[in-house]
């Protein structure tokens, strides 16, 4: 495995100013993954949007650890009914467009 595509959590915290003990409580909560490599830790890319939202959710709204994991929790439901709304939609329309024929 190679660290070239991870973000590492020191390098993180500092240019966001904050501590490391977050992250490692996001990950505590089961919201964020941390893997170790060569005794650093790092988190994949595709995280970093939801680490910025909970860090802007913790430090400028000053919702606390429970309310980040409640928030996460309810947006990746209305993620998975937007999802099924789309495919749910697009199966109408194939059936509308069979009607018509």
């Amino acid at each position: 495995m190679s660290s070239r595509n991870l973000i590492q959590i020191k390098q993180f915290c500092l240019y966001h100013e904050i501590e490391n003990t977050f992250i490692t409580e996001l990950h505590n909560y089961g919201l964020i993954e941390i893997i170790v490599f060569e005794e650093d830790e790092y988190f994949q890319p595709e995280q970093l949007p939801a680490v910025e939202k909970m860090i802007r959710l913790h430090y400028d709204l000053k919702i606390n650890l429970e309310g980040l994991d409640v928030i996460a929790n309810l947006l990746s439901k209305i993620e998975a009914l937007q999802q099924n709304l789309t495919t749910t939609q697009n199966k109408l329309r194939l059936y509308e467009q069979h009607q018509i024929d």
